[in-house]
């Protein structure tokens, strides 16, 4: 029985429909919208005359990509692999991606045992370079592992570098991790990161718009990004050179309304220059998952103050402050000149200096006070006048 003989069948008109039509493809998603997925469907099969906004000879392709699409057995074996279909109307379906317009999935094969909706509704992307340095690797799984012991799913591509690494730093806390693949989710690329994929589709999900056994293909790759874009609430870039496919994924972000973000980098790096770019833009600069999840987050889940070590003489009364650093550093120094230079009474300076003493900061020399060893050092590693 062929797949038009039941024209009310959605899922097999749309798993039809992946076999025909490459992802991101708006004119077919047009297509979908203007006429039903069962229209669609219908006139592939039947050959008759072209579609709207297709040349004779790209209809032809698709005719004969038509011919050989299997839907009931592209299901059986993405049963056999424990995959399922999710598609728009579907209960498991993540609603942010219908801010794709045209360019929306037709669906999407889905392999692991979480549900796909729920877990993109608290997501962020953490994306960069394939070949990226130790730092990049480093600062993609803390921030991963940051985000998934704040009970956030990090989403990526599966891919060697960054990607890799983020994925393994929110497996590694225990955390939630989608892999987003430019190939059929049953067979894992790169060949390299089976066994981290198939560590994903256990604890958490492997997501694709192609059906199983389909393999990748330099514009896949590209058009994927668009997915992990909108499927997030906000894309962060870790290391990306100028011409990065990471940066696809942020700019696809910031066209949805979604956040974007970027982790800085050496200023000679090569890798970090496509991140710079984004940050002299609209991205916002972020170094750890506070950060983040002050950004994507709900109101009043604000990042912790940052401040520098607490040092000894910051606990120390205002006034006692300014007694201490009014005393020069290399001399001793009687109370009327260390009072003045404090802007205070002479009686409250020798009150304050008797306190100092007591906490091993000053000294008696005759008449006069002087700063011991540790407080010279204190007062060196105060923060001086900008």
């Amino acid at each position: 029985m062929s797949v038009v003989d039941e024209p009310d069948d959605e899922l097999l008109a749309r798993v039809f429909l992946t076999r025909v039509l490459e992802p991101g493809d708006e004119v077919g998603g047009r297509w979908v919208r203007e006429f039903g997925v069962g229209e669609v469907v219908r006139r592939l099969v039947e050959g008759g005359r072209p579609l709207p906004g297709v040349s004779g000879k790209r209809w032809a392709g698709l005719l004969a990509r038509a011919g050989v699409a299997r839907p009931r057995e592209d299901l059986a074996v993405a049963r056999e692999a424990g995959v399922r279909f999710v598609w728009p109307g579907d209960p498991e379906w993540p609603g942010q991606l219908d801010d794709l317009g045209d360019a929306r999935p037709l669906g999407l094969w889905v392999r692991g045992r979480a549900g796909l909706r729920m877990w993109a509704l608290r997501s962020v992307a953490v994306v960069g370079a394939r070949a990226c340095t130790e730092y990049g690797a480093h600062m993609a799984a803390t921030l991963a592992a940051g985000l998934a012991e704040q009970g956030w799913v990090v989403v990526s591509g599966g891919a060697y570098g960054v990607d890799g690494a983020a994925h393994r730093g929110a497996l590694g806390a225990g955390g939630a991790t989608v892999a987003v693949l430019a190939c059929g989710v049953d067979r894992p690329y790169p060949r390299g990161h089976t066994q981290l994929i198939s560590r994903i589709a256990e604890q958490g999900l492997v997501v694709g718009e192609l059906p199983p056994g389909d393999h990748p293909t330099p514009s896949r790759f590209i058009l994927r990004n668009r997915v992990i874009a909108a499927l997030t609430r906000g894309t962060v870039v870790v290391e990306a050179a100028h011409r990065s496919g990471s940066l696809v994924t942020a700019r696809a972000a910031q066209r949805l309304g979604r956040h974007t973000m970027g982790v800085p980098g050496p200023a000679t790096s090569g890798l970090s220059a496509g991140v710079h770019e984004l940050l002299r833009g609209e991205a916002a600069l972020v170094t750890d998952a506070a950060d983040v999840v002050e950004l994507v987050g709900d109101i009043g889940q604000l990042a912790p103050d940052r401040r520098g070590p607490v040092l000894p003489r910051d606990l120390l009364e205002p006034t006692a402050r300014q007694v201490l650093a009014a005393l020069p550093g290399g001399r001793a120094a009687p109370p009327d000149e260390i009072a003045r230079r404090a802007q205070t009474a002479q009686e409250d300076a020798v009150a304050r200096l008797y306190e100092l003493r007591a906490l091993g900061y000053v000294e008696r020399h005759g008449d006069g006070w002087k700063l011991t060893r540790q407080a010279v050092m204190s007062v060196r590693d105060a923060p001086g006048p900008c």
